[in-house]
């Protein structure tokens, strides 16, 4: 059952404008370096002040001006909880783990119908989620590199999922025609990255903080996929989850697949979904029961940060990571959607 949460409030205390971007830096979607497994048992918690520095944001307009916005973070209650992980046995793979167990959507019926339509094409090469009417979720690192902003971010656009169908046009009775996505594209009218991406640059790099929100320039009249609060491993039917995306190695598939987690942290899914670049981005989701319902409802809880190499036990090992969504973050992606906290209150 997806269980209410009360929710901390982040709210707008100052914006200061910055200089604009030189948006120079290369898309990298396999990051090393990155703070993984026992990196982040040895992370002290962050304290209040920490947080208010970390989900502080950027905001970067289609004309490339950028602003920064400081904020305050009101009803949190600090877990004493140390930052652990689960332990499990660790392996040493690459993205496609044994069998390939993705799956390529080809039927129109699925391609075209929730919750597959909800996934979107980043002109930078990565995948997001819609969450709004005018709003995608994606991994920051698709847009920005910790120091600058990517070089195909300056002009950024989303493509929308639209079909066309393969063969001469001639369908034989009770054929299926299957269908390749080809995407109606549109500008992105400002993009929100947390303050938390830039910070530790030239160390480690948490993954903590890999998202982003872009608004369109124009809303869609699609249905979208909600945000949803991340439950612990044991809380989720069979640890199972799903997402969608679209992977550089089936060029113009949306390719679906679902796997189980292998282990977590307080902001982190580390597991052996199948995976390649360009599905970086993607909007992880599970499926639960509504409170005192008998409807189901999907929902996203992480955004798929990519296969990253991670210290595990002092040896390099290789995960796909996710980026959970908790309380906090909820909270401020709900802030940039609405522009204010009063619709946030429960998630």
């Amino acid at each position: 059952t997806w269980h209410l949460k009360k929710i901390p409030q982040i709210v707008s205390e100052r914006t200061f404008s910055l200089e604009s971007p030189k948006f120079e830096a290369k898309t990298n979607l396999e990051l090393n370096s990155v703070c993984g497994i026992e990196c982040q048992r040895k992370l002290p918690l962050p304290s209040l002040s920490d947080l208010k520095d970390l989900l502080s944001y950027e905001t970067v307009f289609e004309n490339g001006t950028r602003t920064l916005t400081e904020v305050n973070v009101l009803g949190l209650v600090l877990d004493p909880a140390r930052n652990t992980t689960t332990r499990r046995a660790t392996r040493k793979k690459r993205q496609i783990y044994g069998t390939d167990s993705r799956f390529s959507i080809y039927d129109k019926r699925f391609m075209t119908n929730f919750p597959f339509n909800t996934a979107v094409k980043i002109s930078t090469g990565c995948s997001g989620i819609l969450i709004s009417p005018k709003h995608v979720l994606t991994a920051a690192h698709c847009l920005h590199n910790g120091k600058d902003y990517v070089k195909g971010s300056k002009r950024l656009r989303v493509g929308l999922m639209k079909t066309k169908s393969r063969g001469d046009g001639r369908k034989r009775k009770g054929a299926r025609r299957n269908s390749i996505p080809s995407f109606q594209w549109t500008r992105v009218k400002s993009t929100h990255i947390p303050k938390g991406w830039f910070k530790g640059v030239s160390g480690d790099i948490a993954l903590d903080y890999d998202y982003a929100v872009l608004e369109l320039k124009r809303p869609h009249k699609r249905k979208y996929m909600e945000l949803g609060i991340s439950p612990t491993i044991k809380m989720m039917p069979r640890s199972m989850i799903h997402f969608s995306g679209f992977d550089n190695d089936r060029s113009g598939q949306l390719v679906y697949r679902f796997c189980s987690i292998s282990d977590e942290s307080n902001d982190l899914f580390y597991q052996y979904c199948d995976a390649e670049p360009g599905s970086t981005g993607s909007g992880i989701y599970l499926r639960l029961k509504e409170p005192n319902k008998k409807k189901w409802k999907r929902k996203i809880i992480a955004v798929y940060s990519g296969h990253q190499w991670v210290d595990v036990n002092g040896e390099q090992q290789d995960y796909n990571v996710a980026v959970r969504i908790t309380p906090l973050k909820y909270a401020q992606i709900c802030f940039w959607i609405h522009g204010n906290d009063e619709n946030c209150t429960q998630g």
